[in-house]
């Protein structure tokens, strides 16, 4: 199937996504039904400008924008800048910022499919005390890192709840962008060991409070901590769409002075 002869039917899986009738989709994007049906049909071609505003109609993100210019046979629109490039130096001046407010509690900047890019000393200090020091430059997926047997289960001790809740936030990425990638992470994840079991099971934290925290120990030392996800406001670039800022809050005074002991003692003085 050639890229353009695949328009109709990714036009049609991204409606069913979005749980939307041929008539419904047609009153958004102001048409007739009648259009929809003949591009889901392949009976008439779309125009550009027909193509970009399904495209918001169907709210999809700039990745998905331009994968159904592309099967309608058109150049994309936008744009996916490496994280690195000189472009995107005041966004990473604006996120380096963030992070540094957020000390001494961790804070971490990750792609679409949680490939880590970017720590603040929090968050390495959390790192290496409960897994060790990493090998610069060794990349990293928090994804994976939480959910597999040998990185931070062992001292996740509400992993089984976490890790429920996590793993059906990715199965929610990936029923909503409907990329191999992020199906292949679904996947994965879901190929570790305990996940279906867990993913299966009530969760015991349902109604314990208002939000599900993360519970550490190892040794003497415990933490509790709760995480936000912050995106870029008006993003205009893949790269920059897909970047979420996780930051991690102390949930009471015990995890609050582990950290700010972390903050002030050197790499050395960190208990293992």
């Amino acid at each position: 199937m050639t890229m353009q002869s695949s328009f109709p039917s990714r036009l049609a899986d991204a409606r069913k996504r979005r749980g939307l009738s041929q008539l419904q989709l047609a009153s958004i994007a102001d048409c007739s039904q009648r259009h929809v049906s003949f591009l889901e049909l392949g009976r008439t071609r779309p125009s550009r400008e027909m193509v970009q505003r399904l495209s918001v109609a169907l709210a999809l993100s700039l990745r998905q924008s331009n994968d159904l210019l592309l099967a309608a046979g058109f150049a994309p629109t936008w744009s996916e800048t490496p994280y690195g490039a000189e472009a995107l130096a005041p966004i990473r001046q604006a996120l380096d910022f963030m992070l540094a407010q957020q000390e001494p509690y961790p804070a971490v900047v990750v792609d679409r499919r949680w490939n880590l890019l970017h720590a603040n000393n929090g968050a390495v200090a959390m790192v290496e005390f409960l897994v060790g020091p990493l090998d610069p430059g060794a990349a990293v997926n928090l994804a994976d890192a939480l959910v597999a047997p040998d990185v931070l289960r062992p001292h996740l001790t509400n992993w089984p709840e976490v890790v429920a809740y996590f793993v059906r936030s990715v199965e929610a990425d990936a029923a909503a962008d409907g990329t191999a990638e992020t199906a292949a992470l679904r996947d994965r994840l879901r190929g570790y060991a305990g996940v279906q079991a867990s993913l299966a099971a009530p969760s015991a934290e349902t109604a314990s409070g208002p939000v599900l925290p993360m519970r550490f120990a190892k040794g003497a030392v415990t933490l509790e901590l709760f995480t936000t996800l912050a995106t870029l406001g008006t993003p205009q670039d893949i790269t920059l769409q897909e970047l979420r800022i996780e930051s991690f809050f102390p949930m009471n005074d015990a995890t609050r002075e582990v950290f700010r002991q972390w903050a002030s003692a050197p790499t050395s003085g960190r208990a293992r």
